[in-house]
């Protein structure tokens, strides 16, 4: 059990959920109405949706979690590769929204949180009503976009996939230099994440090095195999989609939207001027967006 606090969203109650044997998730919780799940990004906590959160929670119910293996939540072992699969992780936010009493809810996520959203909505789409996907591919497919040079962007996705031992040895030996810079490069406006915040980013993620590293590693394995079985099978997201991203297709040399599509039948998307960390950069544009996607 994590005994660390870090900052959490103003005015949201601070909620300790099991959600399976031996796991628990930290939860902030606030507002009323119908809910909706947000799930953070790398290298990052449930604090990166603070702006959106507030908005939403004006007529919504708004659950915050860390995920599996971030934060304040559990960190198990990974002995067998499945523990941070985004099945796994996914089967986390159907149990804690269901503990809180609701067994259908809106999901959104960010980067890492986008992939168990979507890998929720695939798996359980009776309980996921509409969903958002922030800045990321399918899983699958960003493996493919992925060519030469250009896939230097994603030097970290490579160097996680590796087997255990090497990528958490090396990470460990400069935590803060190796997440810092994310915050930094994938950032425009470097005062959207103020130093108190970052500071808790940095020590969330220096205290959850081989679970972030499992976290990664399930997508250069055990995920992309869950994918693949969807695809072949014919499976999509059968409830009305967002997704927002940065305009990766013309910098990879992809068509974005046709690539959702093929998931996403009912798909709004649209690419946003700020950087990776929207939800910091832009929360009236991330929070709109999540707002009208609950419309439909």
């Amino acid at each position: 059990m994590s005994t660390t606090a870090y900052p959490t969203i103003p005015g949201f109650e601070q909620r300790r959920v099991p959600v399976a044997e031996g796991v628990a998730l930290q939860a902030a919780v606030g507002g009323s109405g119908s809910p909706i799940v947000l799930l953070h990004g790398f290298p990052q906590t449930h604090l990166m949706w603070r702006h959106v959160a507030a908005r939403l929670a004006e007529s919504h119910t708004v659950i915050c979690p860390d995920l599996r293996g971030y934060g304040d939540s559990d960190k198990p072992a990974d002995p067998d590769g499945t523990a941070y699969a985004k099945r796994t992780m996914a089967a986390d936010i159907v149990a804690l929204a269901r503990a809180l009493g609701h067994e259908r809810f809106a999901l959104a996520g960010h980067d890492r949180g986008a992939l168990v959203a979507v890998r929720a909505g695939l798996d359980h789409p009776d309980a996921i009503t509409h969903l958002a996907a922030l800045d990321v591919l399918p899983t699958l497919d960003m493996w493919d976009v992925l060519h030469g040079t250009s896939a230097a962007v994603g030097f970290h996705l490579y160097l996680m996939a590796q087997p255990p031992g090497l990528p958490e040895q090396l990470i460990s030996g400069s935590p803060d230099a190796f997440f810092g810079h994310f915050l930094d490069v994938w950032t425009r406006d470097p005062e959207a994440i103020p130093a108190d915040v970052r500071a808790a980013y940095l020590a969330a993620s220096r205290d959850a090095v081989p679970s972030i590293v499992a976290d990664y590693r399930a997508s250069a394995g055990i995920d992309v195999d869950h994918d693949r079985a969807d695809l072949d099978a014919g499976n999509t997201l059968r409830m009305p989609v967002t997704v927002l991203q940065q305009d990766w297709g013309a910098a990879l040399g992809y068509d974005a939207a046709a690539v959702w599509r093929a998931w996403a039948p009912d798909l709004h998307h649209a690419t946003v001027s700020c950087g990776h960390f929207m939800a910091e950069e832009g929360p009236d544009t991330v929070a709109g967006a999540l707002l009208e996607l609950l419309k439909r």
